[in-house]
């Protein structure tokens, strides 16, 4: 199969490097013509990925028309805020028989669109050609072949099997299913509770905390995600609790460590600023929020997360207004229907 991964940070090169050990013809573009010629010349893409060997098959280019030509399987990895200038700038040449399968995990805004909403919405025949990549995997990780699992979502079977063929290993398993919506969320939300976890361990806080955190905030997402078309059983997976235990408990988490940063005093442009690199959980709450707001689910978490980012209160405060929420029963949910998708198509 002949690939093309779109997006040149660390994610985009970890699933290239996979593609190409694999033996699929691929080529992986990036802007940045520094890091391309690293990557051409040197078999390292020192900005994002330093000291990690790729494999001598991967070609790297700038050119969207080079890299584009002739790819059977287009995978986009960039940072949700430039899906629409790249999808714009993509699309002339991406073959209308071409598998578009994408690993981005944020929203469009402002609209708050889904990125399979997005790309749908400019594809021919989308139900058949999208897929979406999700699940526990710092792209750390996954180029020094430490075991992975994930999880590739379709409403077309045959899609979604012939993804997980391209991407399988002995040492990154890939899992299928037909939860689109599920597998995006889980994804994307997981984001804004690894911000929160983050400000528990800036704040010295103890494990209790950020158990708490992590269980309740799962629960935050399955509710938006049931509101909004997902099947609860999709949370209990690698795109739920899998994504959301690996980016809470790791200092590989961008999420993370923005939240550990904002604990500490530092504002959000200045926390911003020393990450590097996105931060996907702080437009994920916003987005979030606006959509629970929309379809009149509760999420405390995340509104508690929006106030801290728009200065409205420290993270200090944030805990207290958590714990002293009117008292609920832990199991508010209960009477959701469990639903698990199905294939739409073969």
């Amino acid at each position: 199969m002949k690939a093309a991964v779109l997006g040149a940070g660390s994610w985009g090169t970890a699933l290239a490097n996979i593609l190409a050990q694999n033996g699929h013809e691929t080529t992986i573009w990036g802007r940045d013509k520094q890091v391309v010629e690293g990557m051409n010349t040197h078999r390292e893409n020192s900005r994002y990925l330093p000291g990690a060997a790729l494999s001598p098959a991967l070609l790297a280019s700038d050119n969207l028309s080079v890299a584009l030509d002739g790819a059977e399987l287009v995978l986009l990895s960039v940072p949700s805020r430039a899906v629409p200038e790249l999808l714009h700038e993509a699309l002339p040449y991406i073959s209308s028989s071409a598998l578009v399968a994408h690993a981005v995990k944020g929203f469009i805004r402002p609209d708050n669109q889904r990125i399979s909403e997005y790309i749908a919405s400019r594809l021919d025949n989308p139900d058949k050609r999208l897929a979406v990549i999700s699940g526990p995997s710092h792209a750390e990780e996954v180029i020094r072949q430490v075991p992975t699992t994930v999880v590739v979502a379709s409403k077309s079977q045959s899609t979604a099997e012939m993804v997980q063929d391209a991407l399988m290993n002995a040492a990154f398993r890939v899992y299928t299913q037909a939860d689109i919506v599920g597998v995006e969320l889980g994804g994307t939300l997981k984001n804004i509770i690894a911000l929160g976890v983050g400000m528990a361990d800036g704040l010295g806080l103890g494990d209790n905390t950020k158990a708490a955190l992590m269980t309740r905030g799962l629960a935050e997402m399955t509710r938006l995600g049931i509101a909004l078309g997902a099947s609860p059983l999709t949370f209990s997976g690698l795109a739920g609790i899998g994504d959301l235990i690996v980016t809470c408990t790791s200092t590989h988490s961008r999420n993370f460590r923005a939240g550990r940063l904002l604990a500490s005093g530092l504002s959000l442009e200045e926390t911003l600023a020393r990450i590097g690199m996105a931060v996907e959980g702080v437009g994920t709450t916003f987005a979030a929020f606006d959509l629970a707001q929309g379809v009149g689910v509760e999420l405390p978490i995340t509104a508690v997360l929006k106030q801290v980012l728009e200065g409205v209160c420290s993270a200090e405060e944030a805990v207290c207004k958590l714990m002293q929420r009117d008292k609920n029963h832990e199991m508010e949910d209960v009477g959701q229907p469990i639903i698990a998708h199905e294939w739409q198509y073969p």
